[in-house]
């Protein structure tokens, strides 16, 4: 399936608090807490990091999952022009596939050339608020302009648990988003359109860890050094 994502990031600070308050807010869980594991692939010669592209093998939970995201342009089909180009949401076109067999397709990876060169792995619980105005938290073909605009459109929160800190992840329509922070109180200012990668590399210039991966063998002590969510 190919999709439009548009998301936002924000820290969190007391998780438990959070989490508390989304039911009275409307949020239904969808996903109990669900070990996530992620391995980015890319060339010798860092083609698709050079390109802004991800190809990432992820197990969550029993399920595996095959995704390749690149960035959306202004005319990509999928991602409205006017957001395209905007950057307070992170937008991205994400063609995704679930797979029966990880360790053969991480073999089929390889042997095209392809290796493993970052991990990252998290806890992850899933929350969303449904409404009939669009099909779920990604678009799939062109959206209906009039769907992405109204703020009880269909939005996607994620809460994970990473061995830096917790963080949550917003996906919906841009309107959907911005309504969500308000009902959640969450300051705009404190959101991230950052990758988990990014967020590590910036972790470890701070701390100067030798870790070389996201990964809870290698960072053992979760470390919350990001703004709180207040």
């Amino acid at each position: 399936m190919q999709s439009a994502e548009i998301e936002l990031k924000f820290p969190i600070h007391d998780l438990a608090r959070l989490q508390s308050r989304l039911p009275g807010l409307g949020f239904q869980l969808d996903t109990p807490r669900t070990f996530e594991r992620n391995t980015l692939y890319d060339t010798p010669a860092r083609t698709l990091r050079a390109s802004r592209q991800i190809l990432r093998l992820r197990r969550y939970g029993d399920l595996w999952t095959l995704t390749h995201k690149r960035p959306a342009g202004p005319s990509t089909e999928g991602a409205p022009e006017q957001y395209a180009g905007e950057k307070k949401y992170k937008v991205r076109i994400e063609t995704e596939t679930r797979v029966e067999d990880g360790p053969a397709l991480d073999a089929i990876l390889q042997q095209l050339g392809y290796a493993p060169v970052f991990r990252y792995e998290k806890f992850r619980t899933e929350w969303s608020l449904t409404a009939p105005t669009i099909d779920g938290p990604l678009f799939t073909g062109p959206p209906n302009l009039l769907s992405l605009s109204a703020p009880n459109a269909g939005i996607h929160l994620v809460l994970d648990e990473t061995p830096i800190g917790d963080y949550a992840e917003l996906e919906g329509p841009p309107a959907s988003i911005d309504h969500a922070l308000a009902q959640l109180a969450v300051d705009p200012a404190t959101c991230l359109t950052d990758s988990y990668g990014h967020l590590f590399l910036d972790w470890k210039q701070r701390t100067g860890s030798p870790a070389e991966n996201l990964t809870f063998d290698e960072i053992p002590a979760p470390t919350l050094l990001q703004p709180a969510l207040r």
